[in-house]
């Protein structure tokens, strides 16, 4: 069975313990929420310092353009 929290009625919700501890998320991290059908994703942000290197070698040429899709 997953995993479940209540809103409150300030409109909060506590992360269960078993997600956190899996996830390895800690206090003061900070979350986006983005609309998914019915439903929503909780997504952590990552620091700065975690996206150094991401698009390293990544080219500016021969890249597809919205007006390139079909």
């Amino acid at each position: 069975m997953p995993e479940t929290a209540t809103l409150s009625s300030k409109f909060q919700i506590s992360i269960p313990k078993a997600i956190r501890t899996a996830q390895h998320w800690e206090a003061g991290l900070t979350f986006a929420f983005i609309p998914k059908g019915t439903g929503v994703l909780l997504v952590p942000v990552p620091k700065r310092e975690e996206l150094k290197g991401l698009a390293k070698g990544a080219s500016a040429t021969d890249y597809r353009d919205r007006s390139d899709r079909v």
